[in-house]
């Protein structure tokens, strides 16, 4: 008898690198604070949550020095009580969106409720009956999860795409929690790139947040400063002939309820175009409702080389 070689034996998996200290502290203590709001309704946890994200979590973490940097770079004319009425307002709208979306059922219930107003609201209606794809771009203003849930609770195929924190243990709870609210959901890169372009493919609507600084991404206007922006919205329509909706879910000034607003579609063509005016249509809405917008993120990093760099062009 022929001798045949044994398989190789599968390699073990590597171990999970060990979570760092300040990453098991910040999940354990916004988990502690998360469960503890989720015991109350949700017009009581909403509130107490941004009231906790203004005077207490923005304190320790000192997100204040970045709101307060971004509005003197785009917004010079305003005054310091402005800065600091906007930068405590904008900490509150973010401790009122997490527990939103930590909050399931019930932030879905909410959102079911919200009207859906604007140009776009007939082209996807539309895209919908017909299984077009459409990619749905929306920034991180009001609650940006709102357009999903509202969509899915209307029957329409929404996947969200989603960028993975750096903090992995928080990252899980929050992947869970979005996922409670709606699926498919798709990771940013190579984890999520398949089933994402299998969904489109197949005539789904595609949500994505788009106003992240993006190392290689192109450098656009952006509320009249230069910063990089992914094309990866407009290339996708393209590719996919899906219509590329911006849309908003704006919060009320009761603090609870919200808008959703779809813009007219974005007319295909050049993909450089088309994302500045994601930008614009973006800048326009922080503009309206800068109290709601997520100052704290570093959309404008290098900005000296980018702007540079824009000179240049």
């Amino acid at each position: 008898m022929r001798q045949t070689n044994p398989p190789p034996a599968s390699p073990k998996a590597l171990p999970a690198a060990p979570l760092a200290l300040r990453h098991r502290l910040q999940d354990a203590a916004l988990g502690a604070m998360i469960g503890l709001a989720l015991r109350l309704p949700l017009a009581r946890r909403v509130p107490l949550m941004g009231w906790l994200a203004q005077y207490l979590i923005a304190p320790v973490a000192g997100t204040g020095r970045r709101i307060r940097a971004n509005l003197a770079h785009v917004m010079p004319e305003l005054t310091s009580a402005q800065v600091r009425r906007l930068t405590g307002q904008v900490h509150n709208n973010i401790g009122r969106a997490l527990i939103e979306l930590f909050s399931g059922e019930d932030f879905v219930t909410q959102a079911a409720a919200a009207p859906m107003e604007g140009a776009g609201v007939q082209a996807l209606a539309e895209a919908h009956a017909q299984g077009r794809p459409v990619i749905l771009v929306t920034a991180h203003l009001g609650n940006y999860d709102v357009a999903r849930a509202a969509l899915l609770a209307r029957g329409y195929r929404v996947g969200g795409l989603y960028m993975p924190m750096s903090n992995p243990a928080f990252n899980a709870r929050y992947v869970a929690a979005i996922g409670a609210i709606g699926k498919p959901l798709f990771p940013r890169g190579r984890t999520g790139l398949g089933g994402m372009l299998r969904f489109l493919r197949q005539g789904g609507m595609l949500g994505m947040v788009a106003d992240h600084y993006m190392d290689h991404g192109v450098v656009l206007d952006f509320m009249g400063k230069p910063a990089r922006t992914a094309l990866s919205a407009a290339e996708l329509a393209l590719r996919h002939d899906a219509l590329l909706v911006p849309i908003y879910g704006i919060r009320q000034p009761d603090g609870l309820t919200f808008r959703v607003i779809a813009e007219a579609p974005v007319p295909h063509g050049d993909p450089v175009a088309m994302t500045q005016a994601l930008n614009d249509s973006a800048a326009a809405r922080i503009r309206a409702n800068p109290e709601q917008w997520y100052w704290v993120h570093r959309r404008w990093k290098k900005a000296d080389a980018d702007q540079g760099q824009a000179s240049q062009g």
